[in-house]
């Protein structure tokens, strides 16, 4: 399927399809899957995996610098 209508009424109308039956709705290859949209696919994993992965040395620059920007005021 397309893209959805940004006019109201046509989309509105592609719901009522869409309940109905008349139109099956599918996702495109080019739209991204809903839990992606959301930010749960890597949202999940995604900060242990980037600890996982910093140097000692690394995370000190980040630590620093979120101080720094805490405390400048």
């Amino acid at each position: 399927m397309a893209k959805r209508p940004r006019d109201f009424n046509q989309l509105a109308k592609l719901v009522v399809d869409i309940a109905s039956g008349e139109v099956v709705d599918t996702v495109s290859p080019g739209m991204k899957a809903p839990d992606a949209v959301v930010g749960r696919f890597g949202g999940l994993k995604g900060g242990k995996a980037r600890a996982a992965t910093l140097t000692s040395q690394r995370r000190s620059e980040i630590a620093r610098k979120a101080a720094m920007s805490r405390w400048k005021q």
